[in-house]
């Protein structure tokens, strides 16, 4: 059965449209520039006649162009609210700095996570400069119950779940293959001037050489990057 427009939107005071209308742009992934009214129809289950509506809105706003080939392509206003979303954290000058020194000393890739909802979100990422490595964009979504960083995330954010209250205890994460069979990672909170979580730092790498010795002196420069955060929020909060 498709979804569509079987209830009307006065019901809901116009909940249902917005609910669509945001249902279409998570129609899109990592690797899409664009898609035809078809595949959007594909992925979202809407009647194409509704997609045409939906797009004609969220075009007048920026959140969609369609291109003279006709593939509709997200647009710029998702840029301006994602910029202003990652200024809001006023932690760029602070983070990449660390995430660099982190990839020169290790090799291996490094990131700050947050967390949304039941997800956490890649805020920025230095990839490994090596040709074979553990590669994400910036804005990437994963889940939450599985990697070191997302378990470093859930305990930390009040989690009860098996594991939680080790990770608490030990300040760090490590996870062997969990999200990717080829991926290990070793991850630690970073906590603001009040105490709050901020999110959790993270380097990862191809698990054959990301090795136990290696986990330990990436552990040992993320708790080190960590200290230098630390003082620098607590300075400027």
């Amino acid at each position: 059965m498709r979804q569509d427009e079987t209830e009307s939107d006065t019901k809901n005071n116009g909940v249902d449209a917005v609910d669509r209308a945001l249902s279409l742009l998570a129609c899109y992934g990592e690797e899409d520039r664009g898609l035809s009214l078809a595949e959007l129809a594909r992925r979202s289950g809407f009647y194409k006649s509704t997609i045409l509506r939906l797009a004609a809105s969220l075009e007048r706003f920026g959140y969609l162009i369609r291109g003279e080939d006709g593939l509709y392509r997200l647009g710029p206003t998702l840029w301006r609210l994602g910029s202003a979303y990652r200024r809001h954290f006023d932690l760029d000058g602070l983070i990449r700095p660390e995430l660099k020194n982190l990839v020169e000393k290790t090799g291996e890739s490094a990131s700050l996570y947050i967390r949304e909802g039941d997800s956490r979100v890649c805020l920025y990422r230095e990839n490994s400069p090596k040709a074979v490595r553990h590669h994400l964009v910036e804005g990437q979504r994963l889940p939450l119950n599985s990697g070191a960083s997302g378990r470093v995330l859930r305990a930390h954010g009040g989690g009860d779940a098996a594991g939680d209250e080790n990770i608490r205890a030990n300040g760090h994460a490590i996870s062997l293959g969990e999200r990717d069979p080829d991926v290990a990672a070793v991850a630690v909170p970073l906590f603001g001037g009040n105490g709050e979580l901020i999110g959790a730092l993270a380097v990862s790498g191809l698990i054959y050489r990301f090795d136990e010795t290696r986990r330990a002196e990436a552990l040992h420069l993320l708790k080190a990057s960590v200290e230098r955060l630390q003082l620098l929020l607590g300075n400027d909060m």
